[in-house]
Order: structure tokens, then sequence, then C-alpha cells
């Protein structure tokens, strides 16, 4: 009788598990196609004494399974029933968690009330897009626009958008970054929407002055297309002073000053703390920085112009961009108020680059440019500046680019205890040659770039080709530049005998600034969770052919 059972039941059970051709992203997983949904057939072979009660638990089993399968069935019966249609009046009246919350993508709907509380960005993110599209904010951060988070969107669908309604936006029509400038394909690019990217080190290194197309990018929000005629930079005076609102001809009034800065991102040579340990943030090798001669207006002279003078009490000067997300919110940071009033502190409002007027990339048609300091405090497209009793209330001056014990992770971490990165330790890396590169045996050629912060010079490069246990002191070439005015790279390279019968070398950079200040010899202790100021020697080992 059992065998009877299952040459009936079987087929039954596999005929009620059968996909549908097109079933509904509505039913996600109803009928799955994973080996654990498929009858197996039991083992009918049955001895001793407990056969005829086993026979009994496999037959209620199989009852059991296909009752079980047969509601799969019937839910996926009923995904292929027109889903609920809604107007785009109804999915914005669901803003709040009060009357739900409503999502839309393409033509889809979908109730992501239970999911606002899990979403890894911290809800505040996802309800900026309650009640519309979720488009603008997937091209904004396009890390979304992913074939998993699409399906772990997909388990909150309840409907679709009424097609009589105009038709929704996609992700290109509603891309901001469409308007973004071309690039040199020479840039390894870490992020595509922001933009950021690096030139590769062999090229970083061929000029002491980095040629406009390959000069790093580091973006956080979409490029502006800004109209050199009707832009305007507010300089918002002190209490009883006046504000002023300049246009780039009055800027070219105040006197022109050139000043030669390297730029360098606080999180360069993060990829080297990934390996050590996880961290939040892009994937910089060694090209996150990059030099330039710049000229504008100093910063000082236009502040005075405005009726600002130091103060004694602590004050700061505050960058608004002209950079901004689908809320309003714009790029911002501040340096404090005795540095940009310094003259000997070279702070200016840049419009040239290299000779040139801004790229748009790097800023056009002004940028603040701080020598010495890490280059989040350089704003681009700056549009406002103020004097502040506190720092810059922004994102990026007062919950990012800060360092942190290696023990701090980010259940226990706390932005306000923490000074924000202003100027950057001492730093070198090799450009020359490659990671893994197999080089001739007889002489090599070691390449790299040094630099410190705060204007402090290099003074010293120290080369190992030996892992650290002999050195050599390197070349440095650059200009010359005057006592605490260091603001620009040294660029460096040592010509030096492979040793006979060496099957790899193990070279070893390490830098030292007027200050004697040095790098550390290894990543992990000071590694930090948002893996910036990673200045240990830089390590490459090479192979030589045999």
């Amino acid at each position: 009788m059992l065998l009877l059972l299952h040459r009936a039941v079987v087929p039954a059970l596999r005929q009620a598990c059968r996909l549908k051709p097109n079933p509904s992203r509505l039913c996600i997983q109803a009928c799955s196609t994973n080996e654990s949904f498929q009858p197996q057939h039991p083992s009918l072979n049955f001895s001793g004494d407990n056969s005829s009660s086993g026979g009994w638990r496999i037959m209620g089993a199989l009852l059991g399974l296909g009752t079980a399968l047969a509601y799969h069935d019937h839910r996926c019966r009923a995904s292929q029933e027109s889903p609920p249609l809604y107007t785009k009046e109804e999915v914005y009246s669901h803003r709040s968690p009060e009357t739900g919350i409503w999502v839309t993508l393409g033509s889809e709907v979908f109730d992501v009330t239970e999911f606002v509380g899990l979403h890894p960005g911290g809800p505040s993110k996802l309800m900026l897009a309650a009640g519309g599209p979720l488009e603008p904010f997937w091209a904004l951060y396009a890390v979304h626009n992913q074939p998993h988070v699409r399906e772990l969107l997909a388990q909150y669908k309840i409907g679709e958008l009424n097609p009589e309604e105009n038709v929704p936006p996609t992700l290109e029509t509603s891309d901001p970054y469409a308007d973004d400038p071309m690039r040199h394909p020479a840039l390894k690019v870490n992020s595509q929407c922001p933009f950021n990217a690096e030139p590769p080190p062999e090229l970083l290194t061929e000029n002491y002055i980095t040629p406009n197309p390959i000069f790093f990018t580091r973006n956080h929000l979409p490029v502006p297309n800004l109209d050199p005629d009707t832009y305007r930079l507010h300089i918002v005076g002190p209490p009883g002073g006046q504000s002023l609102s300049l246009s780039l001809g009055d800027l070219y009034k105040f006197p022109k000053h050139e000043v030669t800065v390297t730029l360098q991102c606080a999180g360069n040579r993060r990829s080297e703390m990934t390996r050590v340990k996880e961290v939040k943030g892009l994937e910089w090798r060694t090209g996150a920085i990059s030099t330039a001669r710049w000229a504008g207006a100093r910063l000082c002279d236009v502040l005075a112009q405005a009726g600002h003078q130091l103060s004694e009490t602590e004050a700061h000067v505050c960058f608004e961009g002209l950079d901004s997300d689908p809320t309003g919110t714009a790029y911002g940071a501040s340096i404090p108020l005795a540095r940009a009033m310094d003259p000997e502190a070279e702070v200016l409002l840049a419009y040239e680059m290299n000779g040139q007027p801004l790229p748009r990339d790097h800023g056009f048609p002004v940028r603040v440019v701080v020598p010495g300091v890490v280059g989040a405090r350089h704003v681009k497209w700056l549009g406002r500046v103020s004097v502040e009793s506190e720092e810059s209330c922004s994102h990026w001056q007062r919950r990012d680019y800060k360092g942190f014990s290696p023990s701090v992770d980010w259940d226990t971490v706390d932005f306000d205890s923490a000074p924000s990165i202003q100027e950057l330790p001492i730093q070198s890396a090799i450009t020359e040659p490659q990671d893994g590169e197999t080089i001739e045996p007889g002489e090599i050629t070691v390449k790299g770039y040094a630099w410190s912060g705060g204007g402090r010079a290099v003074i010293r490069v120290d080369v190992s080709l030996d892992g650290g246990l002999t050195w050599h002191a390197a070349d440095l070439d650059g200009e010359e530049q005057p006592p605490r005015k260091a603001w620009a790279w040294r660029l460096w390279q040592l010509q030096a005998s492979v040793p006979a019968g060496q099957k790899e070398l193990n070279i070893v950079c390490k830098a030292v600034d007027d200050s004697y200040n040095v790098q550390p010899d290894t990543v992990a202790p000071i590694w930090n969770l948002r893996g910036v100021l990673s200045n240990a020697w830089h390590r490459v080992h090479v192979h030589i052919t045999p």
C-alpha cells in the first residue's frame, strides 16, 4: 500500500511545486528552485518490528509535504493576478511611520516601513526618499543599484504605479552625475558616482607638477556646472561690518598670489589598512596626492576687506561649496581663523591651476587652497565664506576625517571626542618599481614621493632593498622651499646595485621631516575604522629575472 501511495503522491507533489514561466516579483521564492524544496524519494525498505509505524510516518510526512507545497502553489497562482495599482499621490501620502513609508522604483511600489530601521546608512537617509522615487538617490549613491539590493527591495513590493499616469523617472533621466565632465582614461577609478580617481604610480612622479588631467580627483557629490559670468562668492561680514558678493572680476582685482601646493586626501594609502582589517572608505592606493601651481586672491585679503580681523577667542572660517545632494545639503569644511588670516599661511581663493582656469573637477570657478592641510578642507566650487565661533557643522567636518585608536569600532566610536584632521603627518611612497614587478639584475632605480603637512620640509628619505635591515639615503628632487613653508612634496630616487644572486627584493621607504617626525614601520598600530592617516613604511616586493 505504501508503494502505491508513493507512486501516486510524488508525481502530484512535483506538479504542485512546478515553477510558473514568469512568476511575479510579488511572490519571491514562493516556489523555490532550491534542492531543499524538491520532493525526495523516501526509502521503502522496511525492516524490524517498527517497519509498519515507520511507513505510516513516511505517509504522514508525504501528506504534510503535499499540503505545504499546495499552499506554495496557491501563492504562486495568486501572484499571477494583476498587482494593485497606486497613484503617485497615494504613494506621496505614505511618508511617515504612522501612514507607512512607501517608495517607488520604476513602475513598482514598495512599502519599506519595516526596513527603515534596518537601513545600513541609517533611517534618515532612506526617509529622504519617503513618498517618492528612489532613482535620484540611487543615482547619487550608486552602490544601491546592485542585484542583491534589488532582490532585497523586491520583498517589500506591494503593487505598481498606475500606468495612466506619467512614466516615472529612470535612473538615466534622474542621474545627477550625467553632466559630470570627461576624465582622462589613465586615471585609476575608485568610484564613478561620485567620481574619485588617482593617477597610476608610474605617471604620478614623472613630473614635479602634476598635469591637470591626471591630478587625483576627490568628489563627494555631483560636479556643479557653474556659469562664470553669473558666479558670485558670498563673504559674510562681521557684526557691524559689510558682507561681500564677489564676482570673478572682483576677485581678479585683489593682488594675485601664486604658490605651489601638494594636496593629499586623508585616505591616501587606505588600501594598506584594509589588508589589516576592513575599513569604511574608498580603496585609495598611493595616488591620492598631487601637486599644482595655484593662483588666486589671498583669503586674508578678502576677509580683511569684509572687516574681519584676528579674534582673541577661538574662531573658525567656514567654507560652503556649491555642490549639493538632493536635499540641498552642500559640502562644507572649516579651518582656524588664525591660519586663514596669516599672510604667511598663504591660504588662497584660487581660480587658476597650473596657469589655467580651474578644471571643473577641481573646483571651477573658485576653490579654497589651504597649504599644508588635508585635502578635505580645500573646498571646491566655493559659494560662501563665514567666520564662526565653532567649526563647520558639515558632516565632513564633524563626523568624518578624524583618527581613532585601533581599539575603536563603529559600535564605540565617538566623533565628538576627536579633533578634525588639519595638518597631515609625514608621508612617502614608492612609485617605481611596482609591487610584484620582475626586474633585470644589475642596477635598480627606485622612485617615489615624500611630503609632510604643516609646511614641514622633508629632509631625508631612507630606502631599503632588504625589508629594513640596511638603508640607503635617496636623492631629493624638486623646488627648494622656505622654512616652515614647504607646502609641496619632494620627489626622490635611488640608484643601487642589486646584490648578486638575489631572486627578490623587499623594497621599503620612509621619510623624515625637519621636526624629525618619521613614519611608523607597520600599519597595524595606526589602523583606524575610517582608514585615514595611513603613513606606515611603504613596501614593494619585486622579483629578479634569473
